[in-house]
């Protein structure tokens, strides 16, 4: 009986030794399923990250909401109702600048224009910012123009020379008839002149017979008088 206790108090302690040394190995075998589970599991940041985005579309979606206006479109209606008092104006060909102020609201609005449309608009309750963009926007009207300025003193200087070449060219053809119908009346008054010549060679040629018959005709008379007196006394006087 002794025997049998101490037979069964080893294998008690056997199977215990057997127990602990076979718990490391069922702590690793059973590891894996739970390390799996874990990593399959989803992380929070994960999540997140590969959650769809909201929708944001809708939020300025709703059509009775009031329509927001620039400045410039706030400018265009304080002017046609008369509200604003014009501080200061610069104008620089089609370009301009200008400075508003609007008393009920201690409100500035410095404006660029370009052909009586606003351009740019600047709003501020501070007079020295307003100031200084002003002076900002005259200057960049004064420096827009520069290029339009010169075209139009081009045009002009191109139109003036147009109209100098075309009065040159209508005196040069004015020229050119005067010398033309110049020369065809030299040519007429040189042959005037040598028919004229000729003429008077002739006449001249007529003339000194007409002299030399003149001559005869006198001698003859004379003969003939001579003959006629012949025989007769002479006159005298008492």
């Amino acid at each position: 009986m002794k025997q049998f206790r101490y037979l069964h108090h080893a294998t008690l302690t056997l199977a215990l030794s057997l127990c602990g040394v076979l718990t490391p190995f069922t702590s690793t075998f059973a590891a894996p399923p739970a390390a799996k589970a874990a990593a399959t599991a989803p992380q929070p940041s994960a999540a997140l990250a590969q959650a769809a985005p909201e929708d944001l579309s809708d939020l300025n979606a709703d059509s009775n909401a009031p329509r927001v206006e620039g400045n410039i479109a706030e400018l265009q209606n304080l002017v046609q109702a008369g509200s604003l008092t014009e501080l200061r104006a610069t104008r620089n060909g089609s370009y301009g600048a200008k400075l508003f102020f609007l008393a009920s609201e201690m409100l500035y609005y410095v404006a660029l224009s370009q052909d009586e449309r606003w351009w740019r608009v600047v709003k501020t309750q501070d007079v020295a910012r307003a100031e200084s963009i002003y002076a900002q926007f005259a200057r960049k009207s004064f420096d827009l123009a520069d290029g339009e300025i010169s075209r139009t003193q081009l045009q002009a200087q191109k139109a003036l020379l147009e109209r100098v070449i075309a009065k040159s060219a209508d005196r040069a053809n004015r020229l050119t008839a005067d010398l033309a119908l110049a020369q065809q009346q030299d040519s007429q008054v040189t042959q005037r002149q040598q028919q004229l010549q000729a003429e008077s060679a002739v006449l001249q040629t007529d003339k000194l017979e007409a002299e030399r018959k003149l001559r005869a005709l006198q001698l003859q008379v004379e003969q003939l008088q001579k003959q006629t007196e012949a025989g007769l006394a002479p006159v005298t006087s008492r």
